[in-house]
This record gives structure tokens, sequence and C-alpha cells, in this order.
């Protein structure tokens, strides 16, 4: 929305004037008239006109099993004309035991685009459903997920559609259609009017004062909220008393590494080693470490923009004195990037609630409290490893072995695979990629390189090794061929197949194209052939190319670590997605081959048996289980239904990587809560954390999280 039309919708409201526009209904389906034509495809009107609890008609409709029952409300005239009109509002109750899903659709008249939506109707009272009639999305207004609903409306229990996509000239509109995604039992929904309104109140205040003074979201309800400033210190002071009477394990060698597995070696620093078929990382002291980690544990990861959407924000402290601190100003756009795509209000001033908390219990000393609180916890919690991007004051501490994180960038070329969450593929066929790998070594290793509490260090992350779809395996080929020719990758790939081919009309054969000559490969945006079973060379050539860019790669960097810290591990690349050329590149040159995985167990988020086969250690890198009943309204990559089912999702993860002889640690995804409007990066909002946003553990969460973590480090106790 332009900023201009936002503000003057803000001005409105705060003034009390911004009512829905005084229109005619645009039908009635309680009692359908002859302002509208009704077309009822697998769905049947059941019974008489009801009344709801609060008086108002409604009428049953029975959604038939089929591919997209539907109900279609069109014009008596041509079109609608609805110019000046914000929202559609459809008077509807669920009248399943369940949530069902339903379909909006708002069609323009004859062949014109229109919006679509999707909302889960939850089973209860009646509602209004307010679809908003232009695109529309939480990630536009900064953050990944939208509040809850249904909400409470100036007391109308209010079901808005958060996501609305496409677009409709509402000069022209042609039609309206309530619709179920295949339902295998008849679902019955009960309707009344069919109206629209004037301006976007529902989706202001959907999203109005959502944030209370401490950064929790302010309409939700959970044990560890906090109210006020005392309740926030009171809870400190509680939690503070049992951990100063934690005493230090005695049964581990100081960094950590158990007693009871003998045979292996002792070098001064953590290195890997395989033992009687099992895989172990071993201390500096010579004893057996399963890394059991933790990411971004920092004290400034959960700032969240305010510039824009102050309206958000039920109580933010003024931007001066000794809150000045806390805001701050930045700019996350970036276009290259797909995880910024479609997101809004993502630059200017930030705020940190979680900092100030900190600020809130322990004063001007906050950081140091932090630190030290931090540490103790992650101790009593049976965690041993400071895992990335975390602060490395943590790691100086010597109480923890820590990871270190290598981030490589630079003007050197890249390739687009078509994934690119985090932006294209570094080109390491580019001389500048050698000296910017070289650079960004130098900086990470500079401080500890001859510290023995470093575990070691991991390049880069999640890079773009795939594309998505059936297609996405060949991604990198396909991409490089269909970059331009000064492409210092593509020129590599085009030798190769020179090499091979030696003739133009002999590649041409073997791919089943037409290929006159070798200067057309250059083409920029050259459609290379996808692999098919009639030319099996494709895919063996595009292989061989993904083998020789991982080996480039990989090489490159395990060649700067080594030259700049001899001691250390190379962590791997941590994997989201891969191609088993990949994997084995970075099994060749890496001491650990690293994996985010996202699933209920480490073993459905690799190739367990291709790594057992390459012979080397696996650490997972990242896992997490989210819920949304803490109140961020994210649920993370992998989401269990309550707070509840968290502590036993960790529990069988962790049990599985500890069993399993080739993984040497699983480290969780991440230490504190994401903010409720998005983190600054790309508008991540998800409960995932050990603690929330007040810095308040999660207690059933984290007792559950010990109990797994000792039995995962002692599993014979």
């Amino acid at each position: 929305m332009k900023c201009h039309a936002w503000i003057g919708l803000l001005c409105l409201c705060a003034l009390g004037v911004c009512q829905a526009g005084a229109v005619p209904a645009v039908a009635d389906m309680a009692n359908p008239g002859t302002a509208a034509r009704f077309t009822l495809d697998h769905v049947r009107q059941v019974g008489a006109i009801e009344r709801a609890a609060d008086g108002v008609a409604q009428r049953r409709y029975a959604f038939q099993p089929a591919a997209q029952p539907q109900i279609r409300i069109a014009p008596a005239g041509k079109a609608w004309d609805w110019a000046g009109q914000g929202e559609l509002r459809v008077r509807v109750q669920n009248a399943m035991p369940w949530a069902v899903t339903l379909d909006v659709d708002i069609d323009g008249a004859g062949s014109r685009p229109g919006l679509h939506a999707t909302v889960a109707l939850p089973a209860g009272p009646a509602q209004t459903l307010v679809v908003p009639l232009r695109a529309v999305s939480p990630r536009a207004l900064g953050m990944q997920a939208g509040p809850p609903m249904p909400f409470d409306e100036h007391g109308r229990r209010t079901l808005l559609a958060t996501t609305v996509k496409g677009a409709l000239d509402l000069h022209r509109v042609g039609a309206i259609r309530f619709g179920m995604p295949a339902p295998q039992t008849v679902q019955t929904v009960l309707f009344g009017r069919v109206d629209t309104a004037a301006g976007e109140p529902a989706l202001h205040d959907a999203y109005a004062g959502i944030v209370d003074r401490y950064g929790q979201f302010a309409r939700g309800h959970w044990p560890e909220k906090i109210g006020s400033d005392g309740a926030l210190r009171a809870a400190h002071a509680r939690e503070q008393a049992g951990l100063d009477k934690l005493p230090r394990p005695t049964d581990v060698d100081k960094y950590g590494g158990r007693l009871d597995v003998p045979g292996l070696g002792r070098t001064g620093w953590f290195h890997t080693q395989k033992r009687d078929g099992r895989w172990w990382l071993v201390t500096p002291d010579g004893h057996a470490f399963f890394s059991l980690g933790v990411n971004a544990v920092v004290a400034d990861g959960d700032r969240s923009y305010v510039e824009g959407r102050r309206f958000m924000f039920t109580d933010l402290p003024p931007d001066r004195g000794a809150w000045a601190a806390f805001y701050g100003t930045g700019d996350s756009r970036r276009t290259e990037q797909g995880a910024n795509r479609g997101i809004g209000d993502n630059h200017g001033r930030w705020f940190d609630f979680y900092a100030a908390n900190l600020y809130r219990v322990d004063g001007a000393s906050w950081l140091a409290a932090w630190r030290s609180r931090t540490l103790q916890r992650l101790c009593d919690w049976g965690f041993n490893t400071i895992g990335n991007w975390s602060d490395p004051a943590l790691g100086r501490a010597h109480r923890l072995p820590y990871t270190r994180s290598i981030n490589i960038a630079g003007d050197y070329a890249n390739v687009a695979t078509g994934f690119d969450y985090w932006g294209r593929m570094p080109d390491p066929f580019d001389p500048r990629f050698v000296r910017s790998t070289e650079r960004a070594v130098a900086k990470a290793s500079a401080d500890v390189r001859d510290d023995p509490y470093l575990l070691g260090y991991f390049a880069d992350n999640e890079l773009a090794w795939a594309g998505s779809g059936p297609q996405g395996r060949w991604g990198l080929a396909l991409g490089t061929l269909a970059g331009d020719a000064n492409s210092p990758a593509k020129r590599a790939f085009i030798a190769m197949l020179r090499k091979q081919y030696v003739a133009p009309e002999t590649l041409a054969s073997a791919w089943g194209i037409a290929l006159t000559s070798w200067d057309a490969l250059n083409a920029t945006g050259f459609a290379a052939p996808v692999p098919d079973a009639a030319h099996p060379a494709i895919a063996r050539d595009y292989s061989a190319w993904l083998r020789a860019y991982a080996d480039s790669y990989f090489r490159t960097v395990a060649q700067a670590i080594h030259r700049a810290d001899p001691h250390h591990l190379f962590l791997g690349g941590r994997f989201a997605v891969n191609t088993p050329e990949a994997v084995a590149a970075c099994a060749r040159y890496c001491d650990v081959v690293s994996f985010n995985v996202y699933a209920d167990l480490p073993q459905h988020g690799f190739d367990a048996p291709a790594m057992h086969a390459l012979n080397k250690p696996v650490l997972i890198s990242e896992f997490h289980f989210g819920s949304d009943d803490r109140g961020p309204f994210g649920k993370g990559v992998v989401s269990v239904s309550n707070e509840a089912q968290r502590g036993p999702a960790y529990a069988k993860f962790i049990a599985a990587a500890a069993a399993d002889p080739d993984i040497v640690g699983a480290h969780w995804f991440e230490y504190v809560d994401q903010p409720v409007t998005g983190r600054l990066l790309d508008g991540e909002n998800s409960h995932v954390g050990l603690v929330g946003i007040t810095d308040i553990p999660f207690v059933g969460f984290v007792e559950a999280v010990r109990v797994a973590n000792q039995r995962a480090i002692h599993p014979h106790e």
C-alpha cells in the first residue's frame, strides 16, 4: 500500500471515523433474492433460515465430496462496481466440529484477473470473514506469518484473510466464489450477508497494537508471559537463585568430553576419529565429544523494524535517553535474495525488545549479566557447544567449546540455480572468489587460531547447490550455461565440453539439440536441455560439471582454512539443499559434513546411506521444532501442535542422532524466539526459542531438553 494512503487510514481510525461504506448488500446468502445470481456446484442448500446467537440470519450450505465444490454468486447485471470499496465482508459460521478450508475467489468480469484467498475456518461461533480487495500478506507488512485468526474487532469476531493474491479491477467485478478443495465428506457451513466496506478497517485492526511494551504478543496468554517490570525481575531472580547452586559436572573433561570412551587420540585440538565403527569428535584432551549446540546465542538478534508500522506497538519507549541504545537504523532490502521477496517495512528505524528487556532486569550491566546467565543456562540444560552466529565473548569465556562462521563476500561472479534463497551461488572459478575467501578466512581465524576451545569453522550457509522443482537437481548446470559469456564458470563448463566432444555437432547429437558452433553456447540465457532418458549424456555431463564446481568451491575454502589455521576442523557448508556431487566434494575436503535438517528425524534430512558410504562424520548444524502458542505467529520450519509437544520432538530427534554412528552432534536453531513482528533479515517470526523475548526460559521445554541431552551424552545412565 502507498505510504500516504496507509497514514491516512491510520489518522481516520485514530479519530474514530473509519467506518464501512454505506452501500447495499452484495448478496444475502441466507435469503437469496434477485440482487444476485447463485450457482451451486456440488453444494446443497440445507433447511430454512436460522438465527445465530446474535440474531443474525444465516443458512446452511453443504459442500459435497468432489474435486472443488463451490458456490458462485454473480451480479444480476453485467458486473458490480465496487470502486471506493476496500473489503469484502461475509457472515459465516463453520457447522463442523473441526476447522475447514475455504477458498474465496473474487473474479474480474469477463476474462479480467481476480483475487484469491484461502482461509482456515475454525469451528465455533459465527464470525465475519473479511477479504481485502487487493493483494495483501503478512510479508508485505514485514513478517512471514500473520496474527492468529479470528480476532476481536471492536466486539465483533472477525476472520481476516491475511494473504490475498492477484489483482482486481474494482469497477468490473464479475463473481464471488466460495469453494473447498476436495472434501472427503460433507462439510456444512452457514452463510449470511455478503457486503463490501470502504477502506481497510479490519486489515488495520488485525495488526494494530499486537505487540506490548515487552515485545510480546499483546492479545495472547501463556504461562511465561510478563505483565510488569516487577514480574520480569522477579522471574529472573527466581531462576538465577537456582542457577547459582548448580554444581559443575565431574564426569566429563573440561571441554565436555566423555571419560568412558577409551582408545581416542590426544592432539591438543578438536579432531575427528572413528572407533569401532563409530565416528567421534574428540576433545583436545582425547575424549569423546558429542556436540550438543545452540545457534544464534546473541543478545542483539531480536531487532524488528518499527518505522512505517508503529501502530503495531502499544508502548514503545522514547527514542532518547537510556532507551536510545536499543534503537537503530537498518536496510534489509536485498533484491538478489529470495528470502526477501515480498517483504515490506524492511528498512528504517528498528527497536530491540530483547536487549531492552535485559536492561530492565539488570540495568547498565545487562550485557555482562546476560553472558554469565546464558552460559550457566546452557551448561545446566546439557549443552556443550556454542553454535554458529553466537556472541564471540561466550566462546572466549572458555566455559564451552564454540564454532566460528566464515562469511565469504565480495565482488566475484555468481551463478543462479533457481533456488537462490540467500542469493546466487558464488563462482569458484573466478579469481576474485579465491581472494575473497582468503580475506574471509583471515578475518574469521585471526583471534581464535590458537584457541583449543574452538571446535572448528563453518563456511557460508545454505548455499544454492540445487534449484527447486523436479529438475532442481540440475539447477547449477542449467544456470551456469544460462549465464553470460564473461562468466568464469560458464567458460570453464564450455571448456570441459569442448575437450570432451571436440566438435559442436558431436555435443548436439549427444544432447539432442541444434548447435551449429561453440559460440552458440555463449549466448546469455542459453536454454540448456533438461536431462531425459533418450539422451543420457546430458545427465552425465551435468553431473561431471557439478563435481567440478563443488570440488573447486570446497577445495578453495579448505586450502584457505588450512593455510590460516592448520589446527582446527572444517565443519562444512551447512547444506539446506544439495546434490550428490556437492556432498561428495564436501566429504573430500571437509573434516565434517554439516546439514541443516528440518525434519522429524535427522536421517530424514539427508541421504544417510550415501554419507555412510562416503565415510565422513555428519553434524546436524540446524534443527528445531516450533509452535504458535507462546507469542510469535510462526511455527518454524518443522512445527508441532503445541508447546507441550516440542520437548518430546526434541528428545526423539536427539536420541536418533546420538544412536547414529555417523552423526557427531546436533545444534538447535535458535536460542531466543524471533520477534513477533519479524526479524530484520527476512521477517521470520517463529516461536522456536529456548527462551522468549523477555529472556524467560520455556520451563517445560528446557527441562525436556536437559533430560534428552543428558541421555545423549551418558546413554548408559
